[in-house]
């Protein structure tokens, strides 16, 4: 759970709001320290091959506001070229938010 100036955002229902985005293939949500609000909601997103180099962070994010509560839309949209994933091809959410620096 992300607690952004108060609001609680659970990272799974962004990530399901966000996969209803044609371009998105993957995401993962994360907090990312923010020096106003604490907490903010930070998006790792994987690309459609198909909309690679056509979509950009602010698309992404204009998109959300468009879809979702103010609140849950988050203010840092980073693309990869893949998430880290376990053996069983679950993505391991861990790994990205303890790169995440803190501080």
């Amino acid at each position: 759970m992300i607690n952004a100036s108060g609001f609680k955002v659970w990272p799974a229902e962004v990530e399901a709001l966000m996969f209803r985005h044609p371009a998105i293939q993957e995401a993962c949500v994360i907090s990312a320290r923010d020096s106003y609000r604490g907490e903010t909601v930070k998006a790792v997103v994987v690309l459609r091959a198909s909309h690679r180099g056509q979509v950009t962070e602010q698309d992404i994010v204009d998109w959300c506001r468009a879809n979702m509560a103010v609140y849950k839309v988050p203010r840092i949209v980073q693309f990869a070229d893949a998430l880290p994933k376990s053996g069983s091809g679950k993505v391991m959410w861990r790994t990205l938010q303890e790169s995440e620096p803190r501080g």
